[in-house]
Order: structure tokens, then C-alpha cells, then sequence
């Protein structure tokens, strides 16, 4: 398969079950588009925005964090021109401050979930999001008291559907009791399975779909960098994860072997591959799962949805599983905030 002849578009699925809204088995994380990747080009990001709908990938991922606000705002006039050809969805939770650059603080709170709400249907200029995420957990906040804020949304017509984001299993089915969830999202892929330990098979019984983010370990698996420090730049997050520089990404860096030979095998790209392997979880699981690539260029764009026709042999999959268990560092400098963190 070609990674530059996509033509067509990607099969879809439903969100959340029969009842849920239908996307594209593939979405699109934008959130490269503002920040946290070094520069940005506009023109092209709008260009592969407009390639997201040709393709069929149509479930459109952002958050208020994103650039502080611009990023849902540049989403905006594409959302526009496509409302109804596009499910869309954003998240609160994390609080960004103007007189501290460097502030990430978790609010749960019912009072900060009814003004993010109301920011971000003004920045992306609707009136009601699609799929609406809390993007962490504040562990400090009762569960029932913010999906209960978030069901009060639902109710008021201001979002269709709720989300949550690095949840546990047992916080998953804790949220659902309180009010249904349609999506769960959080880091899944050949680096990152911390999810299986036991939000996955909550996911799978509840009948919620499973939106990973990072399918791609942060470019890391596409082989774009070997060691962010030495190969990105200055203003690029990447640059703080701990897998992806120094020792650890070197060590990190020869368990893509395997990723390489099955692409060549394939005649694909090792990114393709990387994809193909989460497209998967879901029969291996029992689950929807829709992952979530970002980028900034038409061509990878396509070069992603061609991964969704890919389909992967028992014995590629079974070399494939020893990657994540084998990864050096962990995924973020202070992994309080994520799931894992709260596992017990």
C-alpha cells in the first residue's frame, strides 16, 4: 500500500454504541496546530484541517488548554464551514494563568466546569460541542459532583455528549452511575499501555469508546527524532518527557526494530504500523476505538487514514507485544496527574 495514493475515505464507527454519534474510525488531535510541537505554519494546518473531512476522519479533537484558547479560536471558521460534517470535541480541567507561564493546576470544581463551558463555545463559535471531556481528574473534587455538572450541560443543550480523560477503571464506572459516557481518553499505544491495567475492560463492559491520544508516542515511533533533546526544538515539549531523550531514548530508540521489519514487510511506513497496532485493540479488547494522530501536513494526514487498512497477522501482533513492557522513562516528569498515578 502506498502511503501518498489514499483516495476515499476511512470506514466509520459510532461513539459510546448504537446510540452515540458516527466518525471516522480515525480522528484528528489538534493540538500541534497552536503549540507544544516549535513552529507552526498556518496554511498548511488549515490545509490538512480540510483534508481531515475528504478523508472521512471526522471526529475533531481539541481543548481549552491548547494555546491557551487559540487553538479552539483557529478551529473555529473550519468549524464553521463544516458544522454538520464533523463531530467535535474539546476539553476543560487543566487551568493555564496569564501572571504564570509555566501554571498547570487541575479544576474539577461545578463553578470552573460552567465557565469553561461557556469559553469555549465562544471561542469555536457554536453553540453546542459534540463530545465534551474532562480532560484530568482533581482527585479532591467528588466524581459525582463534576460528571454531575457536566450532566447538567447535557441537560441545558450545551453539550451532546460527556468524556473523560486518564480515568481509572473504577473511576470510569464510578462517572457512568452518575451520567453515560461516550468516550474515554487517554495515552494508548506500542509505548504507552498503562490503560490496560484496567480502564480498558472498564471501557469494554460499559460499551464507552476508547479515544487514544499519542498513538504515535509523541512522533517518537514514526521515527521522525531519536533524542528530542539534540533534534527538536528549543520550544518543543517533547524536549521534558523523560523516554525520549538521553539514555532512554537511545534505549528506547532499538526497540523499533520490530516496527520497522513488519513496515517493510507491509511496504508501509513504521507509523502506519504503530496505528495499525492500536486500530487493532479493538478486537483484541472487545471495544470501539477511535485514535487520535495529530499533525500539520495534508500528507501524513493521509499517510495516517491509509493505517486504518492495515491489518496486522497474529504473528506481527505477538512481536509487537513486548515493546511497552521494555520502554525507558516515564511518560510525562510528573506522572501525578495520569491514570496510572491513581491505580493503588
Amino acid at each position: 500500500m502506498s502511503t501518498t495514493d489514499f483516495t476515499g475515505r476511512i470506514d466509520t464507527v459510532r461513539l459510546g454504541g448504537p446510540d452515540g454519534p458516527e466518525v471516522g474510525a480515525q480522528g484528528f488531535g489538534a493540538m500541534g496546530i497552536s503549540e507544544f510541537y516549535g513552529d507552526t505554519d498556518e496554511a498548511a494546518a488549515r490545509d490538512t484541517l480540510e483534508a481531515t473531512v475528504e478523508a472521512g476522519v471526522t471526529l475533531i479533537d481539541t481543548a481549552d488548554i491548547y494555546g491557551s484558547g487559540a487553538n479552539e479560536e483557529f478551529l473555529a471558521p473550519f468549524v464553521a464551514a463544516h458544522r454538520d460534517e464533523i463531530v467535535l470535541a474539546t476539553k476543560f480541567a487543566i487551568e493555564r494563568r496569564a501572571d504564570a507561564p509555566h501554571h498547570r493546576g487541575i479544576r474539577n470544581d461545578p463553578a470552573y466546569i460552567r465557565e469553561a463551558v461557556e469559553n469555549s463555545l465562544r471561542r469555536l463559535g457554536v453553540e453546542t460541542i459534540d463530545l465534551y471531556y474532562m480532560h484530568r481528574r482533581d482527585p479532591d473534587i467528588p466524581l459525582a459532583d463534576s460528571v454531575g455538572a457536566m450532566a447538567e450541560l447535557v441537560r441545558a443543550g450545551k453539550v451532546r455528549h460527556l468524556g473523560l480523560s486518564e480515568v481509572t477503571g473504577a473511576e470510569l464506572r464510578e462517572a457512568y452511575a452518575v451520567h453515560p459516557i461516550t468516550a474515554l481518553q487517554s495515552e494508548w499505544s506500542l509505548f504507552s499501555r498503562d490503560v490496560e491495567r484496567s480502564a480498558v475492560g472498564a471501557a469494554a463492559d460499559l460499551g464507552v469508546t476508547f479515544v487514544p491520544y499519542s498513538p504515535l508516542g509523541r512522533g517518537f515511533l514514526t521515527g521522525a527524532f531519536a533524542d528530542a533533546t539534540k533534534d527538536l526544538s528549543t520550544s518543543d515539549f517533547r524536549r521534558h518527557q523523560p523516554r525520549f531523550s538521553g539514555e532512554n531514548a537511545e534505549r528506547n530508540a532499538a526497540l523499533l526494530e520490530p516496527v520497522r521489519k513488519i513496515a517493510a514487510a507491509h511496504g508501509v511506513t513504521p507509523a502506519q504500523i504503530a496505528l495499525a497496532w492500536v486500530q487493532q485493540r479493538s478486537a483484541v479488547h472487545g471495544l470501539t476505538v477511535v485514535p487520535i494522530p495529530g499533525t500539520r501536513k495534508r500528507a501524513r494526514l493521509l499517510e495516517n487514514a491509509a493505517a486504518t487498512r492495515i491489518t496486522l497477522t497474529a504473528d506481527e501482533l505477538a512481536a509487537l507485544e513486548p515493546i511497552a513492557g521494555q520502554v525507558a522513562g516515564d511518560r510525562y516528569p510528573d506522572m501525578s496527574f495520569t491514570s496510572v498515578a491513581r491505580e493503588g
